[in-house]
C-alpha cells in the first residue's frame, strides 16, 4: 500500500486531512475518487475552498494542480459547487455543526410565523 503523498500534491498536511477522514492509502484514494473524498472532507468540517478540490482532481490524474484551466476548470467549479451545497451545513451555528457532525442534531429554529 503506497503512502498518500506518494500522489502528486498530496503533501503531508492534506495527505493528514484525507487520513482524518478514512482514507489512508493512495489505493484508497484512487478508490474513491476525488468527489467522494471532498464530500468526506466537507462532511468532517473541513472549509470548502475550490482550489483544494481541482488540486485532489489534478493530483488523481498525475497533473500539475495548476494544469486546470478553461472549460474542465469551469466544469469542476460547478461540480464543487453542488458537492457544497449538499456537504456543507451552513444554516447551522458552528457549535449546531459539530453536534450535528458527531450525531447529537439540534431541532432547527423555525421562523416566525
Amino acid at each position: 500500500m503506497a503512502a498518500l503523498e506518494t500522489i502528486r500534491n498530496i503533501g503531508p498536511a492534506f495527505a493528514g486531512s484525507l487520513r482524518a477522514v478514512g482514507i489512508s492509502t493512495a489505493e484508497d484514494l484512487h478508490d474513491i475518487g476525488a468527489d467522494a473524498a471532498y464530500a468526506r472532507l466537507l462532511e468532517s468540517g473541513s472549509r470548502p475552498h475550490f482550489i483544494s478540490y481541482y488540486v485532489l482532481h489534478m493530483a488523481l490524474q498525475g497533473r500539475p494542480w495548476n494544469d486546470c484551466k478553461g472549460a474542465e476548470k469551469d466544469a469542476l467549479r460547478v461540480t464543487f459547487d453542488a458537492l457544497k451545497a449538499r456537504h456543507v451545513d451552513s444554516d447551522r451555528s458552528a457549535l449546531e455543526q459539530i453536534l450535528n457532525r458527531i450525531g447529537v442534531v439540534p431541532a432547527q429554529k423555525k421562523p416566525p410565523a
